[in-house]
């Protein structure tokens, strides 16, 4: 495979910068090959694209960004990131569930970047790893909308069920008469 040149690596990550939901930057220094192999696999798996990236590139890839001076400290060592486009937990939510297996104990998370925000490694395991993915969401969403109607149902169908035991109380009386 053709290597792109700097130009279109710079607007490919500044592309994929800005069409996210969440970015988490990792450090991987220390990591063997098969573990990095299995994040990325597992990261594919949830939709999450990740790239291991030059610090120089992605610094002129967001030199415009609004975050660009709160994410320049973290744009040191070996870099790998991870962007989400849809779910902006998804990818913390893999990793810290990586880190706690003994494949993923090198790997260290730098920073996140949600929404223009610039968040911390404890607020990504602490926060943002513990929030409510998008199918989360809208199950509870779901449940919502649906539990008013099955209660009107219920309410509809007592009268009925009412008479029902009555019925079979009677039924029961009757018998123990005889």
């Amino acid at each position: 495979m053709e290597r792109l040149s700097k130009d279109d690596q710079i607007s490919a990550i500044g592309e994929r910068f800005g069409r996210m939901t969440s970015a988490v930057l990792l450090e991987y220094k220390g990591m063997t090959v098969d573990s990095d192999t299995r994040l990325r696999a597992e990261l594919r798996k949830v939709g999450v694209e990740y790239k291991v990236v030059k610090n120089t590139l992605v610094k002129h890839a967001i030199k415009d960004a609004a975050y660009a001076a709160q994410l320049k400290k973290f744009l040191v060592g070996m870099l790998g990131i991870a962007w989400s486009y849809e779910d902006p937990s998804c990818a913390a939510k893999v990793i810290k569930a990586f880190r706690k297996t003994a494949a993923g104990e090198k790997l260290q998370i730098k920073a996140a970047l949600v929404d223009g925000a610039v968040i911390s490694a404890e607020s990504v395991e602490g926060q943002l790893a513990c929030l409510p993915g998008k199918d989360e969401l809208r199950a509870n969403l779901l449940s919502t909308l649906q539990a008013p109607l099955q209660q009107f149902v219920a309410l509809l169908q007592a009268p009925a069920q009412n008479f029902v035991y009555l019925l079979a109380a009677k039924e029961r009386q009757e018998l123990s008469r005889d």
